[in-house]
């Protein structure tokens, strides 16, 4: 997980829910199909804009709605993270568990426009908006979210420690067939 991230930043408001971020329908699709359809209801074409490391600014109550995998479409889309006035906690689960930064920082949705440019310090939970020099600041993740992160998500988490075997592990050897 970088630390610091750059990127352009793109703006949402207040609310957002999950049904925005991912319909219902995408979850039956590949996950390498999922990020196309990121916030098509409300952004029609938005994913052909998003260039890796572009980072998400949102309001307040970002993520509302049901546990769904949005947080790991939007990293799958290239989103470097996802900074919100207020983060609805079973999407900021989810970010940690996928390995998606999400921060709450309040007020950083009045202080960004559209295209402009952040730098975000994910270990400090800061963010910059580089055009006009305002720096605001949250509550940095506890340390065992930071692990978490750094593993590059709950399962691998899991898995480097002993405690979930790796997908396509079996308890018993496959048969030899001469």
């Amino acid at each position: 997980m970088n630390q610091i991230i750059q990127g352009r930043v793109w703006c949402v408001g207040d609310n957002i829910d999950t049904d925005l971020l991912l319909p219902i329908d995408v979850l039956q699709m590949a996950r390498s199909e999922r990020p196309k359809h990121v916030f098509r209801a409300n952004r029609p074409g938005w994913v052909q804009q998003v260039k890796p490391g572009d980072i998400l600014i949102g309001g307040k109550n970002f993520g509302m709605g049901s546990g769904r995998p949005a947080a790991q479409a939007m990293k799958d889309l290239g989103l470097s993270c996802v900074v919100a006035d207020t983060l609805n906690g079973l999407f900021f689960r989810n970010c940690i568990n996928f390995a998606f930064p999400g921060l709450e920082i309040h007020g950083v949705r009045e202080a960004f426009e559209e295209g402009d440019e952040a730098q975000v310090d994910c270990a400090a939970a800061t963010i910059t908006n580089l055009r006009t020099g305002v720096k605001l600041s949250g509550s940095p993740w506890p340390e065992l979210m930071q692990q978490c992160m750094r593993a590059g998500g709950l399962v691998e988490q899991l898995e480097a420690a002993g405690m979930l075997h790796p997908v396509g592990w079996s308890p018993t050897p496959e048969p030899k067939i001469p």
